[in-house]
């Protein structure tokens, strides 16, 4: 079986509301998920020309680990996640799943689930 990658991109209104997103994914968020069976995370952040978007990403050993975090430990971070900004407007969250494979060459390539 192939490792899983796992992305949360935030789409947020301006650089002080990704600052307060970014600060809850280092307070503990990222340690959550890896105790909850990822193998590792990163934070990336691309802003553009009105918004900042964050990735948190994350990579899991194979499907049957995702979907283990999944059932076990997502729920509970969700909701914490989505109540951190309540209903203020400009944020949007997209959720993408990708299994990883390696060439020959060591290129690692993402494919989606």
């Amino acid at each position: 079986m192939f490792p899983v990658s796992y992305s949360v991109f935030a789409t947020l209104p301006d650089a002080q509301t990704a600052a307060e997103y970014i600060g809850w994914l280092e307070a503990g968020h990222l340690r959550a998920v890896i105790l909850g069976g990822a193998l590792d995370g990163a934070i990336l952040v691309s802003p553009d020309s009105s918004t900042q978007v964050v990735e948190s990403r994350y990579t899991f050993a194979n499907l049957d680990a995702f979907k283990a975090y999944e059932r076990d430990h997502a729920p509970a971070l969700r909701e914490e996640g989505l109540g951190l900004f309540g209903t203020r407007d400009g944020v949007r969250f997209e959720r993408r799943l990708g299994i990883i494979k390696f060439s020959l060459g060591g290129q690692q390539k993402d494919s989606k689930v």
